[in-house]
């Protein structure tokens, strides 16, 4: 007899942070390592030692690059863990890119903290510094989708494609003959950019994203809502200010726009990509070019048609340009980036449109605004809203219920046990309820930190 001991350490009852350890008779191993986001008392988390041994994990398994996924893996290291870190090879250049962005953040947002004394804490502190950043990306271990990784003598894992984002996968890890199956982030079956996502035929024990659990995505028109917002911006002599993830949603963005204007929807108004991190993500795509829909030739297409901002004296360049333009800048919840400097400065006047195209946790400016703030607080000042706010939910990255649905249908047998993560409360329940009832499944929501033994 085995037994295997699993502590929820992220990502349970909340959306981010997603964190699991397993303790087992062979190795130790964490399934992805990432930062709570959003709310304070959630990103006060980061900030606390995880109530494990870190120098004793042998390895870590990202399923995807995001910062929720990946962004506590210098802490992880500052901590003691000097183990592998494995993953797809487009999700290591992700997770670098993310990781070196994050802490060059950090840093700059301590710095001016420190300097205009807005900060709580003497001094303000970045979470990781980019030299330790620079030390995590050492211990990275690059593997092949759908080939198996042996670890040890009875345990072996294996990355599979599930949409989402560029490397973005599965992980099915097989423990003493069980095998226990880590959904990451679920992608849509219809993806412009992706493929589909594969799916898992069989899951002794399922962790299972709920992000959408409750919730189907609307059919929008996505070209008519752009084409009437670019339309009113032009008339208005605006702009079009588009918060977007760097990963991803960022280019499926270019994609559209460059689609609408090559059928004559939209007019050849200037567009400005102002994502440092979103511009070394287009290398990443350039480099895997089969883990993408694009060819060459429509890739540089695309990218083209678009001004690609590299300096922040580019940035003022651009709020100050007249002319009605779109702007797509990270970060797209709002919380960081270059999209602060555009809303600071033009979010106050009535001739802005803010169009927020993802998921927005909660505590966010991002959630702020689709909730009807009427102000917001960047850089210690608050900010009056005039601007227009909108929102295209159909462009998530995430699979709605039935998405979810669709994923775990393949499955032959009936799990031992699912565990339910990476939602909101009433989202995990709901998906509870439904699985219970369209599956039979046993399902429980883990709370942080809780621990689950089992017996194989």
């Amino acid at each position: 007899m085995k037994k295997i001991k699993i502590q929820f350490l992220g990502a349970s009852e909340t959306v981010t942070g997603s964190k699991f350890y397993l303790e087992t008779p062979e190795l130790n191993i964490m399934i992805d390592c990432g930062m709570f986001q959003g709310l304070k008392e959630l990103r006060t988390i980061n900030w606390e030692p995880l109530p494990i041994d870190t120098s004793k994990i042998d390895a870590v398994l990202l399923t995807h690059g995001h910062l929720d996924h990946t962004g506590y893996l210098p802490r992880l290291v500052k901590e003691g863990f000097r183990g592998k870190i494995m993953a797809t090879e487009p999700t290591l250049a992700i997770t670098r890119i993310i990781l070196l962005d994050s802490a060059k953040i950090q840093e700059e947002q301590a710095k001016k903290a420190n300097e205009e004394g807005y900060s709580k804490h003497t001094p303000a502190l970045p979470f990781y510094s980019i030299k330790e950043a620079e030390d995590t990306i050492k211990l990275f271990a690059g593997c092949k989708k759908n080939g198996w990784n042996q670890l040890s003598k009875n345990i072996k894992c294996r990355y599979r494609p599930n949409g989402h984002i560029i490397g973005s996968t599965f992980i099915e890890l097989e423990l003493f003959g069980k095998l226990f199956v880590f959904s990451g982030d679920v992608g849509r079956i219809n993806d412009k950019l992706l493929a589909p996502p594969e799916r898992p035929k069989w899951a002794d024990y399922l962790f299972l994203e709920s992000t959408y659990g409750n919730k189907l995505h609307p059919e929008e028109d996505v070209a008519e809502i752009l084409s009437s917002l670019i339309k009113k911006t032009i008339h208005n002599r605006g702009a079009l200010i588009i918060p977007s993830f760097a990963v991803e949603r960022l280019q499926l963005l270019m994609l559209i726009l460059w689609e609408l204007y090559k059928k004559n929807k939209i007019p050849n108004i200037p567009i400005f990509i102002d994502s440092p991190m979103g511009n070394n993500v287009l290398s990443v795509f350039k480099q895997f070019p089969d883990w993408h829909k694009l060819s060459t030739t429509e890739f540089d297409t695309m990218t083209n048609h678009a001004t690609i901002i590299t300096s922040y004296a580019d940035t003022w360049k651009t709020i100050d340009d007249p002319r009605p333009k779109i702007v797509i800048a990270g970060s797209g919840m709002v919380t960081g980036g270059r999209v602060l400097t555009y809303i600071k400065q033009l979010i106050d006047e009535p001739s802005t449109n803010v169009l927020l195209v993802g998921y927005q946790a909660e505590g966010t400016r991002g959630r702020q605004l689709l909730e009807g703030a009427h102000e917001l607080k960047i850089f210690g000042k608050y900010i009056p809203v005039k601007a227009g706010i909108h929102r295209i939910e159909s462009l998530s990255a995430h699979a709605d219920q039935a998405g979810l649905l669709d994923w775990i249908s393949a499955i032959e047998n009936v799990p031992e046990n699912v565990f339910l993560i990476h939602g909101e409360p009433s989202a995990l329940d709901a998906f509870k309820v439904k699985i219970g009832d369209s599956k039979g499944w046993n399902c429980h929501i883990p709370k942080r930190n809780e621990i689950f033994e089992i017996i194989i």
